[in-house]
C-alpha cells in the first residue's frame, strides 16, 4: 500500500473515487480480480447490460456508462423491493437460512421492545470477517457507546475464533451492555425486516450492494466499513455524495467507534443523514411505481428481450 495521502488521491476518470476505493492488486485475491475482469469483457461484448440500481440514485454513472459502452443498459433496481419472498428467507444472507424462525422471532421481539430510532443494527453480511483486534475493539466501541444494538455474529465473521471465545470478558461483567439489556446478539437476523423496523436508528455495515440498496429503500443511515471489491466504492457514494453514511475503515478502535456510533444516534448530524436517507427512501420508491424510471427499464428490457 502507498503512502497515506497517495491513497487519499482522488481518481480522476472516476470521480468521486480515491485510490484506496479501487480493487488492488496484492490487496484483493487474485480469483476476485480474475472475475472483474472476466466480467468487465463480458459486458463490452453483451448485447445489453441488466444493472440493479436505478436511474434516480445513479443518472450520471448510468449515463457514463452507456455512453462508454454503446449499448443499452437497463437499470431495474432495487430489485429487492420487486421481490416475494418467503419470510425464512428474507435477508441478503448467502447461507441457507431454514429453521431460524425462533431467531426471527426474538430479533422482532427485541426490538419491539426498544424506543423509536433507538438501536444500530450491526451485520457485515455473508462473507467478510474481521480479526480479533479490530472485534474486540468493535465490542467495546459498542458497549462504551452507550445505545442499543442488534449484532449479528455469524460463524466464520472472527477469522478463527468461535463467538463464545472472541467476545472480551469483560463484556459479561456487571452493568455491561449485554448484562444490562441494551444488547442482542444473534447469528442471523432478518435484514429487511429489521431495517424497516421503527426502533432502528442506524446500520453498520460491510456496504455490500445488496445491504447499501435494503438500507436506502428503508431510509436508514449508515456506517460504513468496506472490506473488499465493491465495498469500498459503495462507502464513498454513502458517505460523500448521497451523505446517509460515516465512514470508518479498519484498523478499529474503541474510541472511533463510540464516536461514530454516538455520531449517528444522538446528534443533528445523524438526524441529517437520516433525513437525506428517508428523502433517498422516497426516491427510490416512486422509481419503481408505474412510470418511474426503474418500472419503465423493466418495460424496456421485457420490449428489448422480444426483440432478440
Amino acid at each position: 500500500m502507498g503512502a497515506e495521502w497517495e491513497m487519499e488521491a482522488a481518481v480522476e476518470e472516476l470521480p468521486p473515487l480515491k485510490v484506496k476505493d479501487m480493487i488492488a492488486v496484492g490487496n484483493d485475491r487474485e480469483e476476485l480480480l480474475s472475475f472483474v475482469a472476466l466480467d468487465a469483457e463480458n459486458a463490452r461484448t453483451s448485447a445489453g447490460i441488466i444493472i440493479n440500481t436505478s436511474d434516480a440514485l445513479e443518472s450520471a454513472e448510468l449515463e457514463k456508462l452507456r455512453s462508454d459502452l454503446s449499448l443499452p443498459v437497463f437499470a431495474v433496481g432495487p430489485l429487492h423491493k420487486f421481490a416475494t419472498r418467503p419470510e425464512a428467507t428474507n435477508s441478503s444472507s448467502l447461507w441457507p437460512v431454514q429453521g431460524r424462525q425462533d431467531e426471527d422471532r426474538m430479533c422482532m421481539e427485541w426490538l419491539d421492545s426498544q424506543g423509536p430510532r433507538s438501536v444500530l443494527y450491526v451485520s457485515f453480511g455473508s462473507l467478510a470477517s474481521v480479526g480479533r483486534s479490530d472485534f474486540t475493539e468493535m465490542a467495546w466501541g459498542l458497549a462504551n457507546s452507550g445505545r442499543p444494538f442488534l449484532w449479528v455474529i455469524r460463524p466464520g465473521s472472527v477469522k478463527g475464533l468461535l463467538l463464545d471465545s472472541a467476545l472480551p470478558d469483560g463484556l459479561f461483567g456487571n452493568g455491561t451492555a449485554i448484562r444490562s439489556g441494551i444488547a442482542k446478539i444473534v447469528e442471523w437476523a432478518p435484514e429487511r425486516d429489521v431495517l424497516k423496523h421503527r426502533a432502528v436508528g442506524g446500520f453498520w455495515t460491510h456496504c455490500g450492494w445488496n445491504s447499501t440498496l435494503e438500507a436506502l429503500t428503508e431510509g436508514v443511515p449508515v456506517i460504513c466499513t468496506p472490506f473488499f471489491s465493491d465495498q469500498m466504492g459503495n462507502t464513498r457514494y454513502m458517505a460523500d455524495v448521497w451523505k446517509v453514511g460515516v465512514e470508518l475503515r479498519v484498523p478499529l478502535e474503541r474510541g472511533r467507534v463510540e464516536g461514530a456510533i454516538r455520531r449517528m444516534l444522538t446528534t443533528g448530524d445523524g438526524e441529517e443523514m437520516r433525513a437525506r436517507a428517508e428523502e433517498l427512501q422516497r426516491v427510490l420508491a416512486n422509481a419503481n411505481e408505474e412510470g418511474g424510471s426503474s418500472c419503465q427499464a423493466a418495460d424496456d428490457l421485457l420490449s428489448f428481450l422480444s426483440s432478440l
